[in-house]
């Protein structure tokens, strides 16, 4: 893990590559800040004046902003708790019904982080697909994907982030949200994978059918920051929702791009179909181009897009049935360039509810996701 004092007089965070928590591909990139000699950085908890069991959420400020801890959930304390008087939080295990979002988050908040920024366990879903790398004769985790839980041992991802890897060398983690930090309330929590199921009729050069199913080798505990998602009916169509993408992926296309530290939320609009065919055929696909029914749209609005690195995460929307249950409609797949006002293209999860169903059926598992 890359993480406490590198130097005695500067705090390094890598952003890029991963050991333990460390889950961004790439080439480290040092961000790194004097520490500060008015105060102590902990994390918020073990602030005297800001414990977690205050009963009401902390304020802290935005990382890489003039507060000097560079920690996204520490803040800068002159009166620190003794190790005997902190109280931290215990993982409670338990069940919630599919799609509970924690809307803003669980125990606090980022100061100045707009409303990009998901708060902590907002999505307890969300799941970071990681690739064990060997090198220089260490292992090194790499973020591949997105990802979200359907079940204590399932997570429903996009075929082209788990097509032709290894089983051996993948990792689910779910519960994280800082992939800079260890610091959070609640632990994340990583499991092997036994198994990969990925559609039969799969095309990996138009991405039809780009929908698979990873199982793990032990289940996931259900706490707070980890739980199921729903799923729609069969029947479902998706028309002029407001409906949120999330995820770890880059800000923008290409190079110039960075992945994000945060769990990254978007609130988009739903295209339809003819309209997203309308709008795809302006692009190098051509006049000719068929948007595949098995596809669905979202987004075209500029600065507002899923982008690289969020394939295979969950494009939500609420159930309708109570304000603060969700049920995922689509999973990132494709789309031209990103950032601009061009809509981007999602897997549609209704149109493969009866493929899921069978596979856990197969795999003797009981279907969660149902609500």
């Amino acid at each position: 893990m890359f993480a406490g004092k590198i130097s005695p007089v500067c705090l390094c965070i890598f952003v890029h590559i991963v050991q333990s928590r460390k889950i961004e591909p790439g080439r480290p990139e040092p961000f790194c800040r004097e520490p500060s000699t008015d105060c102590q950085c902990v994390p918020f908890y073990q602030c005297a004046t800001n414990t977690f069991n205050t009963g009401g959420s902390v304020l802290i400020d935005k990382r890489f902003g003039q507060h000097p801890c560079t920690d996204s959930v520490e803040v800068c304390c002159n009166d620190v708790l003794p190790s005997g008087d902190v109280t931290t939080v215990k993982p409670k295990v338990s069940k919630k019904k599919c799609g509970h979002r924690n809307d803003g988050g669980l125990g606090f908040k980022i100061l100045g982080s707009e409303d990009k920024n998901a708060g902590f366990a907002e999505f307890p879903w969300m799941v970071a697909l990681l690739e064990i790398v060997t090198f220089s004769e260490e292992q090194h985790k790499f973020f591949q994907c997105g990802g979200s839980l359907i079940h204590d041992r399932v997570v429903l991802t996009a075929a082209h982030c788990v097509y032709n890897k290894s089983i051996e060398s993948l990792i689910v983690r779910a519960g994280e949200w800082d992939t800079q930090t260890s610091g959070e309330p609640l632990p994340n929590q990583d499991r092997k994978v036994s198994q990969v199921i990925i559609h039969e009729d799969y095309k990996k050069e138009s991405l039809i059918n780009d929908v698979a199913l990873v199982v793990t080798e032990e289940p996931f505990s259900f706490t707070d920051n980890v739980q199921i998602v729903c799923l729609p009916k069969s029947t479902v169509v998706q028309n002029d929702e407001k409906c949120i993408a999330s995820g770890w992926g880059k800000d923008k296309f290409g190079k110039e791009g960075r992945y994000q530290v945060v769990l990254r939320k978007l609130t988009l609009p739903i295209v339809g179909n003819e309209r997203c065919q309308e709008k795809l055929r302006e692009t190098r696909l051509g006049h000719g181009f068929r948007l595949h029914d098995t596809f669905m749209c979202a987004g075209g609005v500029a600065q507002e897009d899923t982008c690289e690195g969020d394939g295979g995460g969950p494009l939500i929307c609420p159930t309708g049935s109570s304000p603060s249950q969700y049920f995922q409609a689509g999973i990132v797949a494709w789309g031209i360039n990103c950032g601009g006002e061009m809509p981007g293209v999602y897997v549609s999860v209704a149109k493969f509810k009866n493929w899921i169903d069978a596979q856990m059926g197969h795999l003797n598992f009981e279907k969660l996701y149902d609500y």
